[in-house]
């Protein structure tokens, strides 16, 4: 893969992407430019539908775009498949889901460890870095609970833990306080900003949340799969 050695952690050049085809065929994201600064923060603003999500996935090589480029920590994922991105998403990138996305059947510790047993790491290591992230969120007494023992505040710091295990240069979070109330939506936000600058991550994520849109200044409005005028490109 090229290597382009900047300060830019997560570039979206010229990117569109459709999805269907023939007469139905949708313009998700059209011909969308953006780019984030290793340590900074953006928030992708924009009504149900207008592709907020679909430049996460995108960001987050989950899905590829059908025109332009992605550029992660340096790295042009482009001319690469999915299967081809799997070790550059587990060693890159930590995703966030605004419905948690937890295994039920594994406990709070299982789900977290998962990517460092993908990665092949020991035991020990894995442990020692599992426990680590548990006390980051503060859910030490809960690592042996499985996601239904545990209310979405819980569950959603565990799905910040297991993003944050790998020691991801970039963190992902699609509407992480959208199906939490109010109060724990600002903790999960507080918690999300306060891991953003203790380990220097660029942090993206999605929100209609005004809590979110007051804390983060950096705003990428999209409206219909284009990055409005007003919006700023750092």
């Amino acid at each position: 893969m090229p290597c382009i050695v900047n300060s830019v952690v997560a570039q979206l050049v010229d990117v569109s992407k459709y999805y269907g085809s023939g007469e139905g065929r949708i313009k998700a994201l059209d011909n969308v430019s953006i780019s984030v600064r290793r340590g900074d923060s953006a928030v992708l603003v924009g009504p149900s539908g207008s592709g907020k999500s679909t430049l996460l996935h995108l960001l987050g090589c989950i899905d590829k775009q059908d025109e332009g480029s992605v550029i992660i920590d340096g790295i042009d994922t482009s001319s690469k498949g999915l299967d081809e991105l799997a070790p550059l998403r587990l060693d890159k990138i930590g995703f966030v889901f605004q419905s948690f996305n937890l295994i039920p059947v594994l406990t709070a510790y299982e789900n977290i460890e998962l990517p460092l047993l993908f990665r092949g790491y020991d035991q020990g290591y894995i442990k020692h870095r599992v426990n680590e992230v548990l006390e980051m969120v503060h859910l030490q007494d809960r690592m042996h609970h499985y996601p239904r023992h545990m209310s979405g505040g819980q569950q959603q710091r565990v799905a910040i833990a297991r993003a944050l295990v790998g020691n991801p240069a970039l963190i992902l979070a699609d509407e992480p306080t959208a199906n939490l109330d109010s109060r724990t939506g600002a903790d999960i936000l507080e918690l999300l900003l306060y891991l953003k600058q203790k380990d220097s991550i660029t942090l993206v994520l999605s929100s209609h949340d005004s809590v979110v849109l007051e804390r983060i200044s950096n705003v990428i409005h999209i409206m219909d799969g284009r990055v409005s005028i007003d919006s700023p490109v750092f």
